[in-house]
């Protein structure tokens, strides 16, 4: 279905979608902040993005907010930016890779509306998307891929909705789309 047939039938769908947040989480590099950025605009959404919303609060990258202060106080801003996003309603957040791995941040999201996994290929993700900003990504393919392993688990367990369809940005926010309708 075209842009404006999938806003009409989520117009219809009533107060529900108006009101309850989309949630994207996956590794990072799957896509959540470009498919958040277009599932937005579709949707008439405010799209927020954590990592960008803790950069920009504390006046620095994630990589040097990890070098400065290590990543246990990265995950607490990451908790409580989780926590004041879950008070809003009709946004789509798109979530930091790690942030599912806490209970804390991760559950009260999930009461705020509907968690989508973006279960895209590890080792594709890593291949074709820089990964030199990313603290978490700079020991190598194998390491990216056990970190995967690690961490699908803890993203099925949140998941309403597993999206596998990465053909293109707009065929993953169809994706996201139907599952939602």
């Amino acid at each position: 279905l075209q842009g404006s047939l999938w806003c009409s039938v989520f117009r219809r769908a009533g107060r529900w979608l108006k009101m309850k947040n989309i949630i994207l989480i996956g590794m990072m590099g799957c896509g959540k902040t470009t498919c958040g950025g277009l599932l937005s605009r579709r949707l008439d959404r405010e799209l927020v993005d954590t990592d960008a919303l803790i950069a920009a609060r504390e006046g620095r990258s994630i990589p040097e907010i990890f070098a400065a202060q290590g990543e246990a106080r990265f995950r607490e801003l990451e908790r409580g930016v989780a926590e004041e996003l879950a008070r809003r309603e009709g946004l789509v957040v798109a979530c930091g890779g790690g942030l599912p791995l806490r209970d804390d941040a991760m559950a009260p999201l999930k009461s705020s509306g509907t968690v989508v996994f973006l279960c895209r290929d590890p080792g594709e993700t890593f291949d074709t998307v820089p990964m030199d900003a990313r603290p978490l990504a700079q020991e190598g393919r194998e390491a990216f891929l056990a970190r995967f392993r690690d961490r699908e688990p803890v993203y099925r367990f949140w998941a309403d909705q597993i999206v596998t369809d990465f053909s293109s940005p707009e065929a993953t926010v169809n994706a996201i789309l139907e599952g939602l309708s």
